[in-house]
């Protein structure tokens, strides 16, 4: 990890907030009009991007340029900036595009910055709502409507006692499905169709797991500062760190992570 002194931490979580507030404003302006239209980016399935998405990530990219230039951009949109700071900010503009077009309050911007180590603070916010979850270099907070409260994941519990999600009930490939079930199949309560907002709510203390397969590097960084932070342990689905993305199970403790690890690995 770099060396992050007091001066340094301040701006990095200053850049990101002024980050958030403007992708605030530039998701707000579209979300639940009538005119609201996508572009499908793949041609197997279909994987949304919208006006809103892009215009995010423009605002995003603009103020960097002003107020961090030597720092590296790694963006869902617009590809790769490299730098020369050892900084990368890692932006998702709309975590939940289909959510989005769904005029559903579940999707959510990701922004963090992440070192040679991967990342080391991160927000993810829901402007809709206004409920901001940030994480790392000190801070575990939520700030929204029911005020600014320190984040807590949820004490252990057995998995048959567990809160579950994923994104898609088919979670990935059939093998990546074929895990899942095996973990759902134990737990209390499987949920789905959250997005990003399924990782906020372990930060928070109010699930257990969540459980998903062909994220982007760009899908888990922000989450994975904000529910560490928060006492949490995100992996791959052997136990390793993810900040590339892939196979990720996301839980509340080393516990329930570790029940939930060996039902995935068979």
């Amino acid at each position: 990890m770099a060396k992050i002194d007091a001066t340094l931490a301040a701006e990095l979580m200053a850049t990101a907030a002024v980050l958030a507030d403007a992708a605030r404003t530039a998701t707000l302006a579209h979300f639940r009009g009538l005119g609201l239209t996508a572009e499908n980016k793949e041609t197997d399935r279909f994987d949304p991007v919208t006006v809103a998405d892009r215009q995010s990530e423009l605002e995003m990219r603009a103020i960097l340029a002003l107020r961090r230039p030597d720092d590296a951009i790694l963006g869902e949109e617009f590809g790769p900036k490299v730098g020369t700071s050892g900084f990368t900010w890692v932006l998702d503009p709309i975590d939940g595009t289909r959510g989005y077009l769904s005029g559903t309050p579940t999707w959510g911007v990701l922004i963090s910055v992440a070192d040679a180590s991967g990342p080391i603070y991160g927000l993810i916010d829901q402007p809709y709502i206004g409920e901001r979850f940030e994480g790392g270099l000190g801070r575990a907070e939520v700030n929204g409507p029911m005020g600014r409260h320190v984040l807590a994941t949820r004490m252990p519990r057995p998995l048959s006692e567990a809160i579950l999600f994923t994104t898609f009930p088919e979670v990935g490939k059939p093998e990546d499905g074929a895990a899942f079930r095996r973990v759902a199949s134990h737990a209390k309560l499987v949920r789905y169709g959250m997005d990003c907002y399924a990782y906020a709510l372990i930060a928070a203390g109010q699930i257990d797991l969540v459980i998903e397969a062909g994220l982007q590097a760009y899908d888990i960084q922000a989450p994975i500062a904000v529910i560490e932070a928060a006492g949490g342990i995100v992996t791959d689905w052997q136990g390793r760190p993810c900040p590339q993305g892939g196979r990720v199970l996301a839980a509340a403790n080393r516990s329930v992570h570790a029940e939930a690890l060996a039902l995935l690995n068979g």
